[in-house]
């Protein structure tokens, strides 16, 4: 079982931008493949009755990753959430950085909806991987959009996963 210093954080450190951090019992370029390698990331990518139904992903500065996932909606109906990422920065194995969007199943943002810069480091520390991703929107307004959406809740079942899947990724 994990103990606290596992358990994702997440900082709000201005009006337009959050921290996440969290230990993962995991070495860091295992973790790092397992975030950039579409087969891998299929198996752990949303929250927790969500599927990662569609996976493109071309992982490189330039490149991009369309994804679809599917899960239940309020009205117990199937739901869709398309989105985009565009690759900015990669140093493997310590960081890679993207723009986020929402996206329509054609891989064009979503318009009226935030666009984020997202960094994702990974730091070796004692018994694993430290994993650091700052997400900074262009207003205060796009990240208040994002938290009533339930970002929160989100990542930390999309992490939870993470953990479970990095039980058997090594193998």
């Amino acid at each position: 079982m994990e103990d606290a210093k596992n358990k994702l954080e997440m900082t709000l450190t201005s009006d337009t931008d959050f921290l996440l951090t969290r230990v993962l019992n995991a070495p860091r370029e295992l973790v790092y493949k397992v975030y950039t390698d579409p087969q891998s990331v299929s198996q752990w990518w949303g929250p927790h009755g969500w599927d990662l139904t569609h996976c493109e992903m071309d992982f490189r500065v330039g490149g991009r990753w369309h994804y679809m996932m599917s899960g239940p909606g309020e009205d117990g109906k199937p739901m869709e959430s398309w989105g985009l990422a565009e690759y900015e920065a990669i140093s493997a194995p310590d960081s890679f950085m993207y723009k986020d969007a929402f996206s329509d199943s054609d891989g064009n943002k979503t318009v009226n909806m935030p666009v984020a810069d997202i960094t994702n480091e990974f730091i070796e520390v004692e018994g694993g991987t430290k994993v650091v991703s700052r997400t900074v929107y262009p207003a205060a307004e796009h990240l208040q959009t994002i938290i009533e959406m339930g970002v929160e809740q989100g990542i930390t079942e999309t992490w939870d996963r993470l953990v479970e899947y990095l039980k058997t990724a090594g193998e």
